[in-house]
């Protein structure tokens, strides 16, 4: 990649008065650029002729895609008994859970928190205890959890009127009425959260699936989150934004694009409890969740082999898997023929490579959930930046009103006496301010400098000019197809439902099934085509 100058102001010739300088100054950069699967999506996209396979292989299950989904299912099948098991990895090992390091300073490209689970997500309460993080019972209210992972203090921080704060949404400097507002939707939280429906679930569980299906709740299924704040007489602009953060943090998309189901969900269906931790604490690692995906390849003991498929087709009473990979450029093609295929991809994947997908579930052309992109950009730092006196670094720091999605530093739960002398500031940005499609469109044409200036927003506005020079090196991950968005009437989607019921010698594991991309949600899906692929 050509050496690019990255310009730290947002525009060229804005003034600041620091260090005698006038003027926000260049620092000289050479990013490396990350388009996950670019090359191998859009080479089966554009049905490029495919050569014959080179070598056929044989299992009893094959997995294709390596993500929470697909590792979930082989962890599962291995639990089980069945080894006879063999995953494709897809265009990225471990997908939205991947990581980094830079030397031995680890970091997230995907996914970096795990909240408590819930009493109801036995799945994820399983997983945790086979990998030793959820120690004794995993069926208590409270288990216990390995302190090294749970989040400690400080834990998030919010910059607002140029001065730091404690919690995400703002309090210090709003105003009475904007407080009384706060306090009002969390009492309306705390009354949705103990909600059933006629048939006795919770209204809002994770995994969604266990859900109440009640017509009566499934109404706010119909209208976007910002519409439901509208019409409880919510209107504080500090509420508005808190509720848009978290639908951007979680769902790539605006409150304003969300459903108002998803919105609640959000905040109603997790909840889990540890004895040795506040109610709704979290877990993480510093290279996020994936240290968790790595824990489960090694528990499933899965055999991987490079490469994506490019058709599943069904001969006789089995799959035929044409996979592909490219080896510096050039297509090699492979056979794979299974008894059961799991397809633990997106959908928008599926409906491309899967024979007779439609008569299934959505095809190509049907309402398949919208993807939204998002940028991870990972800031080797040569020191620590200075910070403000009135609230110290913590995990996770968001800029109230900004198009990014904050920073969380990788080096927050190593304890030590002195802290490390380099750290690693990985920042999110969700292109929410555009249509999925136009931003994709933009992140094609988009340069070096494009990219950085889009992600180093929030780090410029908390540290100012001096940030550049601290920075010895950035990597952007560019997921254009990063998660499904929940936008009203997913809860009802027909074909989504179809592929969720689907059985047989191709089944389907992938948090688009659930049509939001959480760790629980696809953990759920991956669990439940291994218990199918066993029948």
């Amino acid at each position: 990649m050509d050496r690019r100058s990255f310009l730290l102001a947002g525009a060229a010739g804005a003034t600041v008065a620091a260090s005698g300088a006038g003027y926000w100054h260049w620092q000289e950069l050479r990013p490396r650029i990350d388009p996950v699967g670019r090359a191998l999506g859009h080479f089966l996209r554009d049905h490029n002729t495919l050569p014959p396979p080179s070598y056929e292989l044989t299992t009893e299950v094959a997995i294709l895609g390596s993500g929470v989904a697909g590792l979930t299912a082989a962890w599962k099948l291995a639990r089980e008994g069945q080894r006879k098991v063999l995953m494709i990895d897809g265009p990225e090992l471990h997908g939205n859970a991947a990581g980094g390091a830079f030397g031995a300073l680890r970091f997230p490209t995907g996914a970096h928190y795990l909240p408590l689970p819930s009493v109801e997500s036995t799945h994820v309460r399983e997983i945790l205890h086979d990998l030793g993080i959820l120690q004794g019972d995993p069926q208590a209210a409270r288990p216990h959890y390995d302190e090294r992972f749970i989040l400690h203090a400080p834990e998030e921080r919010v910059l607002f009127n140029g001065r730091w704060q404690e919690g995400i949404l703002p309090r210090e400097g709003v105003s009475a009425a904007e407080l009384d507002e706060h306090a009002r939707f969390n009492t309306l939280l705390e009354q949705f959260k103990q909600l059933r429906g006629n048939d006795g679930r919770r209204v809002f569980v994770m995994p969604s699936a266990l859900s109440s299906s009640d017509p009566h709740w499934l109404r706010l299924d119909r209208i976007s989150f910002r519409q439901w704040l509208l019409d409880h007489d919510l209107h504080a602009p500090t509420l508005h934004w808190y509720a848009d953060y978290c639908t951007r943090d979680d769902y790539g998309a605006g409150y304003d694009a969300v459903s108002a189901w998803a919105g609640l969900h959000y905040f109603c269906s997790r909840g889990g409890e540890a004895a040795n931790a506040s109610p709704g604490a979290w877990l993480t690692w510093p290279d996020g969740l994936a240290s968790v995906a790595a824990g489960l390849d090694r528990a499933s003991g899965v055999i991987h082999h490079p490469g994506a498929a490019a058709s599943v087709t069904l001969d006789g009473d089995q799959v035929r898997i044409l996979c592909v990979e490219l080896v510096d450029g050039k297509a090699r093609t492979y056979l794979v023929h299974a008894h059961k295929a799991i397809c633990a991809m997106p959908l928008f994947v599926a409906a491309r490579v899967v024979d007779h997908l439609a008569p299934i579930g959505p095809s190509a052309s049907d309402a398949l959930p919208p993807n939204a992109s998002w940028l991870v950009a990972n800031f080797l730092m040569k020191r620590f930046p200075q910070e403000q006196h009135e609230a110290p670094l913590c995990w996770d720091n968001v800029v109230y009103g900004s198009d990014g999605l904050g920073y969380v530093v990788s080096t927050h739960q190593d304890i030590r006496v002195t802290p490390p002398a380099q750290t690693v500031f990985t920042s999110y940005a969700a292109l929410s301010d555009r249509s999925p499609q136009a931003a994709r469109a933009w992140l094609m044409q988009a340069s070096p400098n494009d990219l950085l200036t889009r992600v180093s927003g929030d780090l410029r506005q908390a540290y100012g000019p001096r940030f550049a020079a601290q920075v010895e090196r950035v990597d952007i991950t560019i997921r254009a197809h990063a998660m499904a968005t929940p936008v009203p009437g997913f809860r009802s989607n027909r074909g989504l439902d179809a592929l969720r019921r689907a059985s047989g010698s191709i089944l389907f594991a992938h948090a688009d099934l659930s049509g939001f991309s959480v760790f629980e949600e696809a953990a759920w899906w991956g669990y439940q085509a291994a218990i199918k692929a066993l029948q």
